[in-house]
């Protein structure tokens, strides 16, 4: 479970996945003797980070959200596996995914789908806040090259060198499908929005030779081709339950945000 907003309003559904989940697998892979595990991760366990720094392997972990801290506390358990039991086990920490078939709940998806569909793209507090965006070949790329080549025991950071404040890219994405800018709705911030995430990638450049190699703007038309041209998919998976979410989570914003306490 990777939506931060998820966590957020129900906690105990992202811990059991998040980091029983690790366990569960990690003993799995232990009885299993797998020779190799790459734990996969996020930049959010850094928190937010003050410009002009930017986080390396060794920043450290200040979770701000139920979802973050799953992702921490997971971190930790699978390199205690390699502390502990000798398990060849490393940890990646990637930058915000984007790409063809990700869950329209998350930004880039969502405003590509709410603007194809002329319905509100719901933009928090300022939209000011900074992520990375990493395209999701050149994730999977790097993750294969630290299986292959990446050391036992190493933490990594996974990011694709374009950090860009969200309502940037939400304005992108609005000229991309040549929508306007009325179609913004601002909406209440939420609890603990960290500001900026920012994290160097030197150090999986130097061990394995990754490099992302998918410029920002190719992928973010690429990606709003895709979604265009799977409507039906985009209607499967934005119907029912998906709904239902979606109205507490940004039409019924404040509502949602008082019930927290």
């Amino acid at each position: 479970e990777s939506h931060v907003d998820r966590s957020i309003l129900s906690p105990k559904p992202v811990i059991d996945t998040n980091f029983t989940g690790t366990f569960h697998i990690l003993e799995a892979a232990k009885k299993a003797k797998t020779p190799r595990f790459v734990h996969v991760s996020t930049d959010e366990v850094y928190g937010s980070i003050e410009p002009p720094h930017d986080a390396d392997e060794n920043y450290p972990l200040r979770a701000s959200s139920p979802y973050s801290a799953s992702k921490a506390g997971s971190d930790l358990l699978a390199l205690s596996y390699f502390t502990t039991y000798k398990m060849n086990v490393s940890v990646t920490r990637a930058s915000n995914n984007y790409g063809p078939y990700q869950f329209p709940e998350k930004l880039i998806p969502l405003m590509i789908c709410n603007a194809l569909e002329d319905q509100s793209l719901p933009v928090y507090g300022d939209g000011q806040q900074v992520r990375d965006w990493l395209y999701v070949d050149d994730h999977a790329r790097a993750i294969r090259a630290v299986l292959d080549r990446g050391e036992e025991g190493e933490i990594y950071n996974i990011g694709g060198s374009r950090a860009l404040p969200n309502l940037d890219v939400v304005k992108k994405i609005l000229a991309a499908t040549g929508k306007t800018e009325s179609l913004i709705k601002w909406v209440t911030d939420r609890p603990g929005h960290d500001r900026r995430y920012a994290i160097t990638t030197e150090k999986v450049q130097k061990a394995t030779g990754w490099q992302a190699l998918m410029p920002f703007e190719e992928g973010l038309a690429a990606t709003v081709a895709w979604y265009k041209e799977n409507q039906g998919w985009v209607g499967r998976v934005r119907s029912g339950a998906y709904r239902e979410w979606q109205e507490k989570n940004y039409g019924g914003r404040d509502a949602a945000l008082s019930s927290l306490g």
